[in-house]
C-alpha cells in the first residue's frame, strides 16, 4: 500500500500518479482528511490515557473529598478513554480499507494513458519471410500431435487443452531451460503451492480491480494463483530479512490459473488465452534504492531467454493505465506472431517498489538497525504461451518445426515432425 509519509509529504505525487493511471485523484484528499482525523483521535486517546494513569497514582495518596473527586474523574476518564480509543481504531480501519484500494505510485518516466499508449523501447530480430502460406500455432500443433484443444474442451471446457507428445516435451524443455538459466544467474529454484490464503492474494494486490480474474475455493477460502509471484511474495511475509544478504532472488515453477473474465470472444483459437498454463517466474527482494537497477537486470534475463528461442520481439514500456495495482513500472516483451501479423506478449517484468512488502510486512534492517520495507520485483522467464511463437516462427513448408538450437538438448529433438 501507499506509504503514509509519502501521502503527507508528497500528496501531489500521488495525485499525478492517479491521473496518469486514469484513476480518481480526489481519493488523495479523502486519505489526507482520514489520516488527520485518525491522528487527532489517537492524540486525544493518548492524552486522556496519560491523565488516567496520573490520576490512578494520585488516588492512593488522596483522602476524603479529594479522593472522591479523583475517583469521579477516573470514572469519567475511563469512559472518555474507551470512546477515544474506539474512534481512533475506527478511523484507522477506514484509512487502511481505503489505502488498500489505491494502486502503487507510478514511476517517473512511465507513459501516461491506457492499454494502447505504450512506448516501444526496442525491436529485436528480423520477422520471418515464408515462401509458403504459414500455418498458425494450432494447425501446426495438431499436425505435430502436440496440442489437443478438442479433448481439452471435452474434459474441462473451453480454454483448456492437452499438450501431448512433442508438445509436452517442448514445454518441459522450455521451462527446464528457463530454470537452468535462473539457477546459473543465482536464483534459488522453487516449486511453490498454487493455493494461497486470502491475505497472500490481497497482500500482492490481486484482489482489487482484477479479483474477477482469480479462481476462489469458498469452502476452504483459498485462491488458485494466476502467477507464482503471489506465493513467492508472501514467502517472507511478517519477516525481517538480512539486509547484508539482499537481494534475495527466487525462481518459481508453477501451474497458473486465470478465469479470463471479460475475455469472451478474444483469442478463442489455440493456447494464447487459456485458463491454465505453466510458468517460470523470477522474483526479487531488494533494497528500495536498488529496485530500478534490479528491474533492468530482470529485463536483461528475459532478453537472454528470448534470444535462446530465436524469435523476433519488441520491448514496450507499459502505460500507467495498463499497469496492475502493485506495479510502479512494467516492461513487456512481445514476440512476433506471423499468423496474426502482430506482436503478442510473452513476458513482463514489474517493479512493485515497497507496495507489496508494506502490505505483507516484509522488511530488512538498514545500517542503523532500523527496519525498512524491501522492494519486490517480478519477471516472467518462460510460459506455455512461448510455444505459440516457437511453432509459428520456426515452421517449415511441410508442417515440421525446427527446434531452436539452445532448446534442442532440453527437448531431445532437432526437428518436430508431423505425426503419421
Amino acid at each position: 500500500m501507499i506509504d503514509l509519509r509519502t501521502l503527507r509529504e508528497e500528496p501531489d505525487r500521488l495525485r499525478a500518479s492517479q491521473r496518469a493511471r486514469g484513476e480518481d485523484d480526489t481519493v488523495v484528499q479523502t486519505l489526507l482528511d482520514l489520516d488527520e482525523r485518525r491522528r487527532g483521535a489517537l492524540s486525544r486517546f493518548e492524552s486522556l490515557r496519560a491523565e488516567q494513569k496520573s490520576i490512578g497514582k494520585s488516588v492512593s495518596r488522596a483522602s476524603g473529598e479529594e479522593k472522591a473527586a479523583l475517583l469521579d474523574r477516573a470514572k469519567e476518564l475511563a469512559t472518555q478513554v474507551k470512546s477515544a480509543e474506539s474512534e481512533a481504531e475506527k478511523l484507522a480501519a477506514e484509512l487502511d480499507q481505503l489505502l488498500q484500494t489505491v494502486p502503487n505510485i507510478v514511476e517517473e518516466g512511465a507513459p501516461h494513458g491506457g492499454e494502447d499508449d505504450y512506448v516501444v523501447l526496442e525491436e529485436v530480430g528480423d520477422k520471418p519471410v515464408f515462401d509458403f502460406e504459414p500455418r498458425d500455432h494450432l494447425e501446426l500443433g495438431e499436425l505435430l500431435g502436440a496440442i489437443d484443444m478438442e479433448r481439452g474442451a471435452k474434459v474441462s471446457g473451453s480454454r483448456f487443452f492437452f499438450l501431448k507428445g512433442v508438445g509436452a516435451r517442448l514445454q518441459l524443455g522450455l521451462l527446464n531451460m528457463a530454470m537452468q538459466q535462473a539457477i546459473e544467474a543465482g536464483f534459488v529454484p522453487m516449486i511453490p503451492p498454487v493455493l494461497v490464503k486470502p491475505e497472500s492474494m490481497q497482500g500482492t494486490g490481486f484482489l482489487g480491480a482484477h479479483a474477477s480474474e482469480v479462481y476462489h475455493l469458498p469452502e476452504e477460502d483459498l485462491f488458485l494463483v494466476g502467477t507464482s509471484e503471489v506465493p513467492m511474495a508472501a514467502y517472507h511475509a511478517d519477516e525481517i530479512l538480512d539486509g547484508a544478504e539482499l537481494p534475495y532472488r527466487y525462481a518459481g515453477w508453477s501451474s497458473c490459473f486465470r478465469r479470463e473474465a471479460g475475455s469472451y470472444g478474444k483469442d478463442t483459437r489455440g493456447i494464447i488465452r487459456v485458463h491454465q498454463f505453466d510458468k517460470v517466474e523470477m522474483f526479487s527482494y531488494c533494497r528500495p534504492e536498488e529496485a530500478a537497477a534490479e528491474h533492468q537486470r530482470l529485463l536483461a534475463w528475459e532478453k537472454e531467454m528470448l534470444a535462446k528461442i530465436e524469435v523476433p520481439y519488441r520491448i514496450i514500456d507499459t502505460a500507467a493505465g495498463d499497469l496492475g495495482a502493485s506495479a510502479a513500472r512494467k516492461f513487456d516483451c512481445e514476440a512476433w506472431v506471423p499468423s496474426q501479423g502482430r506482436y503478442r506478449e510473452l513476458t513482463s517484468t514489474s517493479n512493485c517498489t515497497e507496495f507489496q512488502a508494506r502490505r505483507l510486512a516484509v522488511r530488512f534492517r538498514d545500517k542503523d538497525g532500523k527496519p525498512q520495507h524491501v522492494a519486490t520485483l517480478n519477471g516472467t522467464l518462460a510460459t506455455t504461451r512461448w510455444i505459440v511463437a516457437i511453432l509459428e516462427n520456426h515452421q517449415r513448408a511441410d508442417g515440421s518445426v525446427e527446434v531452436p538450437k539452445a532448446l534442442r538438448p532440453f527437448v531431445g529433438l532437432d526437428v518436430l515432425e508431423p505425426v503419421k
